[in-house]
């Protein structure tokens, strides 16, 4: 059973299932469900199709009812996971699905039991789905998410605690909602205990996703400065590095390399890398990670080298670890010897870089394009010094046969996606030259390989693509993803490597004038002029200046492109203002209704039904006001009007294109009337040819039997012999100039049925250019017929909003009664607050009594004390006089009556 099959089997399934929750239904749905996992289905999301849509979209719906089974939803999810087969799948499973809320709905539904299978699927597709995207915390069940994550992560469950450290980690980065709304919550300071104690954990996977959480939400608070101070960056980076290079595995590198990004956009902890003593070691260990032949290891390596060269303290250490020479190297017999320190050496550093070049292999189109992103950023840097080192000339000698062998392999026949490919990689190769021709020595090398016909079929294979694109199906002007952007970009990257190399390449400049004044430069010219990048735009500029003296030049119909361009601009910036953003609805938490990003895309028809029958949401803060929905309508309508003048201008832009390939065909007939003459009077001299040939050849075999009959005679054989050679001389150069007349017949021949061709193509281009405006006539008569009906709507809509008008009218005056109330309420409690004044005074007179009457006791008690010490020391002094008199009466009397009283 093909995919089309299951998909469409898998979609009456789900209908049926969602009409009536039978166990038969049930079953089915879950048999169609692993049938569709059990296929291939290689980028079907991105695909565009509009069956796997549908059929994502019911799953979607259904794994977010908390009624649906949780082998079912289960089973649900890892299909989901099965379609999403690469990066730009699980982007559309995030965005245009809202698979998030999906899934952190189905973790809400089942937070009692944090061990259910069920919930450790959830976190680990949600960890993938999440990496690298941000997700908005007032999405729906983002909120719950987040509690869930912090109490699970502060539990004891070793199997929970890693996922959702992970989930944690990809909300928290970049991500400035998610963590003000952390930072705001009771329990974060436990949380951050818990976080600063993993960090002992024996799991760098644990390690890396705690550092990743702590950066992102502690790095500017006291917290972080502790943290990721002087004293433990060194340690950080050392142990991030041995993460980096000692991995578990290709996760805990990815995070790794995410978490060392992250550290380096902040300057404090960038100018604290330029000075780690072990940068130099760690880098080169790094790089020797490109050596295995895995693509995500590597792209992950060449990401962290990006971003190392954003740093201008860095870009000069890299530049001497990347083009250290090491190894000897291998000098041609007919090249002078270098002479320095570095003659006869090679960067081996860089060699592995350019082993991504040479040999790229499947999936690895993002390594090659980062390579020669990182090769640009680091000559640029080396180029820029006092001078070049020897061993950068014999990389730069090295790397360019690599480049110009890149240049090749151009199929038009594979697809949309290959050209894409092929134009960004042209455009990094030519950016990455133009660097190399802004000094002197690294130029010539460059003029000495690169040919004029090199670049001139590189421009002529662009420009065949720019101008078989159409722009009814193209991209809008600005659109940076559309396939003739890129093409154009490669153009002018291209042109301007030739402008470069004009003066040093032979045939290059008169190469470069011809490309200028063809007729297909109109549209990669305008499009540039009228581009919002500051670089694009003073490149076309620059070309405009060389193209404009030439005799051949079209300028008239460049400029009415620009115009037509700047136009359509001007619209879509007045749509602008006035553009609402549509909230994204909670899917209910009754689950039968669930609204994901995909209702985006049903008809206007729809939501106003919706609208008169009343939808009610869970949520009253975020109903959608009706005034907001009109807006939206307006906007749409205003839409469709722009869309109707963009056809218009773009049935003008035909028309100037439809001239022009009149002009073209009496060109091409101009041209055949003078290849036709040119073969006839090629045929002529073939015949003449033809018939000496036939007379040279009896002649040969007359004089042929002639010798075989004199054979006897040796003087007549001699005469015989010399004619006979003077003859077959005569006979070679007459064939000579035989072949060389048959070989231009032949190139005309050639000629003339290529031009036959293009004769026949633009006919077709003629005829498909007037059936598509008869289709557009038509799509223009069918949307006068919406736009009328879509006037109704609004009118009715807007005696809807007379109607809302008069309610609020009367909430006013209730609100107005309230306020009088309020005034009266306000007064009371003024009349209040100059009582409780009063009392204040009092109160404060009485407290400064109080405060002097301590004073004054204070005083009195510290009187008391030094009274007390004097007596104690007079009664001592008595003592002492007592004691002294009795011993005097016993002197004196000679005995001591025993009644004498000696105390007072």
């Amino acid at each position: 059973m093909d995919l089309t099959t299951c998909l469409k089997s898998l979609l009456l399934a789900i209908q049926q299932y969602r009409d009536s929750r039978t166990a038969q239904h049930a079953a089915q749905l879950q048999k169609q469900v692993e049938e569709v996992a059990g296929l291939r289905c290689d980028h079907l999301l991105s695909s565009g199709q509009v069956l796997p849509s549908e059929c994502v979209s019911g799953l979607v719906e259904l794994a977010g009812n908390p009624n649906t089974s949780p082998a079912l939803t289960s089973s649900i999810i890892s299909l989901l996971e099965h379609l999403a087969s690469d990066d730009a799948s699980w982007e559309i499973l995030h965005s245009s699905y809202s698979l998030s809320c999906t899934l952190a709905a189905v973790i809400h539904g089942h937070s009692t039991t944090p061990g259910h299978p069920l919930v450790l699927q959830c976190l680990q597709v949600l960890q993938k789905l999440t990496y690298s995207k941000r997700t908005f915390q007032s999405s729906s069940f983002i909120n719950e998410l987040i509690a869930f994550l912090m109490t699970s992560i502060q539990s004891q469950n070793d199997d929970i605690i890693m996922p959702c450290l992970g989930v944690m980690a990809n909300l928290c980065r970049d991500n400035p909602s998610v963590q003000s709304h952390i930072k705001r919550l009771d329990n974060v300071k436990p949380f951050y205990r818990t976080l600063i104690n993993f960090l002992a954990h024996n799991s760098l996977t644990v390690v890396v996703f705690t550092l990743s959480i702590l950066s992102s939400l502690t790095l500017s608070e006291k917290v972080g400065e502790k943290l990721f101070d002087a004293k433990n960056i060194h340690q950080t980076f050392q142990l991030v590095f041995n993460i980096i290079v000692n991995g578990d595995g290709t996760l805990t590198r990815k995070y790794s390399v995410d978490l060392l990004v992250d550290l380096l956009k902040n300057p404090k902890i960038a100018d604290y890398l330029t000075r780690y003593q072990h940068f130099s070691a760690c880098v080169s260990q790094v790089l020797g990670l490109l050596r295995s032949k895995d693509p995500a290891s590597a792209a992950k390596v060449l990401e962290l080298l990006l971003a190392m060269c954003s740093v201008s303290g860095l870009r000069s250490l890299l530049c001497d670890v990347v083009f250290r020479p090491a190894g000897p190297r291998l000098v041609s017999a007919g090249r002078r010897p270098r002479v320095g320190p570095d003659s006869g050496r090679k960067p081996e550093n860089g060699l592995i870089l350019v082993q991504w070049l040479c040999a790229p292999m499947e999936g690895a189109e993002t390594c090659s394009l980062q390579t020669l992103q990182l090769l640009t950023e680091l000559l640029e840097e080396t180029l820029a010094a006092e001078s070049v080192s020897e061993a950068t000339l014999s990389f730069v000698e090295m790397l360019l046969p690599v480049l110009l062998e890149l240049l090749n392999g151009l199929d038009p026949a594979k697809g949309d996606a290959h050209l894409r490919k092929h134009g960004l990689r042209v455009t990094h190769i030519t950016g990455l030259l133009l660097v190399l021709c802004g000094e002197e020595s690294t130029r010539s090398l460059v003029s000495s390989q690169v040919s004029a016909q090199v670049c001139l079929s590189q421009v002529e294979a662009l420009l065949s693509c720019c101008h078989s694109n159409s722009p009814i199906s193209c991209l809008p002007p600005g659109s940076d993803n559309d396939l003739s952007h890129v093409c154009t970009e490669a153009l002018l990257k291209t042109l301007e490597l030739m402008s470069k190399l004009r003066q040093q390449v032979e045939n290059m400049e008169t190469s470069f004038y011809r490309m200028l004044q063809d007729q297909r430069m109109v549209t990669p010219l305008a499009l540039t002029l009228t581009s919002h990048h500051r670089g694009r735009v003073q490149t076309g500029l620059a070309l405009l200046l060389e193209a404009t003296p030439l005799p051949d030049f079209p300028s008239l119909v460049l400029g009415e492109s620009i115009a037509a361009n700047n136009a359509y601009r001007q619209r879509e910036a007045q749509l602008s203002i006035k553009r609402v953003a549509v909230p994204d609805f909670p899917p209910p938490r009754t689950g039968s209704n669930i609204l994901d990003s995909s209702s985006g895309c049903r008809s206007v028809s729809s939501l106003v039904e919706k609208i008169q029958t009343g939808l009610e949401l869970q949520d009253p803060a975020k109903d959608s006001r009706v005034s907001e929905l009109i807006d939206v309508y307006e906007q749409k309508l205003a839409a469709f009007v722009s869309k109707e003048s963009r056809l218009q201008d773009l049935l003008e832009a035909k028309a100037l294109a439809l001239a022009q390939a009149d002009r073209l065909i009496a060109q091409y007939r101009l041209q055949r009337a003078q290849a036709e003459a040119e073969a006839r009077k090629l045929a002529s001299l073939l015949k003449d040819a033809e018939r000496r040939r036939e007379d040279l050849q009896g002649e040969l075999s007359s004089q042929v039997l002639e010798v075989e009959r004199s054979r006897a005679d040796m003087e007549e054989l001699l005469q015989h012999n010399a004619r006979l050679q003077r003859d077959s001389e005569e006979h070679q150069a007459l064939k000579g100039a035989y072949n060389a007349l048959l070989n231009r017949f032949n190139e005309t021949d050639s000629l003339l049925k290529e031009l036959q061709t293009a004769h026949v193509s633009l006919c077709k281009q003629n005829e498909a250019l007037r059936k598509n405006q008869e289709v557009l006539q038509q799509q223009q008569d069918r949307i006068a017929s919406v736009l009328e009906e879509r006037e109704q709507e609004v009118r009715s809509l807007q005696s809807d909003v007379q109607k809302k008008n008069d309610d609020i009218t009367g909430l006013l005056a209730q609100l107005r009664a309230k306020d009088e109330k309020l005034e009266e309420k306000d007064q009371e409690k003024k009349d209040l607050e100059e009582t409780v004044d009063v009392l204040r005074k009092e109160l404060n007179k009485t407290e400064q009594a109080r405060k002097d009457a301590s004073i004054k006791a204070s005083s009195l008690e510290l009187q008391k004390s030094q009274l007390e010490t004097k007596l104690k020391q007079k009664e001592e002094e008595l003592n002492k006089h007592s004691a002294m008199i009795a011993m005097i009466h016993s002197l004196s009397s000679g005995k001591v009556k025993s009644d004498v009283n000696l105390s007072l």
